[in-house]
């Protein structure tokens, strides 16, 4: 919850000066009162524009909530799903979770679906399950033919807006895992053109080593999406990650 408007188009404005490429996806997700006018700043850029959340249903007295035409209005193309805040403070469910997800895969939004353990959980060694928990509750009755509308965020919950991140070990198991677990139930297909970026205190500093990893295909930037420099360098952390593949 950051950003007034008139903050939001300062910043998208400077993000088209700085991160506006065919290379990579690059992509913003403002708050809704600002998605008509960032969408609007952004109309001839490259950079594309996603929701924070989106409701199941497609009309109704559901109060508060956003729909997933309604996102689609605006111009957006990419919406996040099951971020750990909302978890951990809104009390967002896996059924819920579920019903977004196919929600937006049915209204053609690429989800950006969120899973990851919390602190505890990765002490009690418990990652894995946490992870099989919620791919399953996520992708039950799910029949993809293809990764490319789908994007997974690793977000361990402990990383989130903490200063820590995850080691570029431990994201590139996390990561690796989550990949076997896609071929395993949803085809290899599948499994290899999904994209898993990884979340959760990602900065100039250790983007370059995060997206280094091979099982690494992104990243969802938090709070250094804020500043356009910061995230900036984290744009041309992943052009130079892309180059060396190349």
């Amino acid at each position: 919850m950051h950003l007034g408007l008139k903050e939001a188009e300062q910043l998208v404005h400077q993000l088209k000066n700085s991160c506006d490429t065919e290379e990579i996806e690059v992509a913003v997700c403002p708050a809704f009162t600002a998605l008509f006018s960032v969408a609007r700043v952004l109309k001839d850029s490259k950079i594309g524009i996603g929701a924070q959340d989106v409701f199941w249903e497609d009309q109704g007295a559901f109060t508060g909530e956003i729909s997933p035409g309604m996102l689609l209005d605006v111009g957006c193309r990419y919406v996040i799903i099951g971020h750990s805040e909302r978890r951990l403070h809104l009390g967002e469910s896996d059924l819920m979770v579920h019903r977004k997800l196919l929600a937006s895969l049915k209204h053609k939004l690429i989800p950006i679906l969120c899973i990851g353990e919390t602190l505890l959980e990765r002490e009690a060694n418990r990652t894995f399950d946490v992870l099989t928990r919620q791919l399953e509750a996520a992708f039950g009755g799910c029949s993809l033919t293809d990764g490319l509308e789908l994007i997974i965020a690793y977000e361990p919950v402990w990383a989130i807006g903490t200063g820590w991140n995850a080691s570029p070990q431990q994201a590139q198991e996390a990561h690796r895992f989550i990949r076997r677990w896609i071929s395993e139930h949803l085809g290899t297909a599948v499994a290899a053109s999904i994209r898993i970026q990884y979340g959760g205190s990602v900065n100039a500093a250790n983007a370059a080593s995060l997206l280094q990893q091979s099982q690494v295909d992104g990243a969802l930037v938090g709070g250094a999406s804020l500043k356009a420099e910061a995230f900036a360098q984290i744009v041309k952390a992943a052009l130079d990650t892309k180059t060396i593949a190349r």
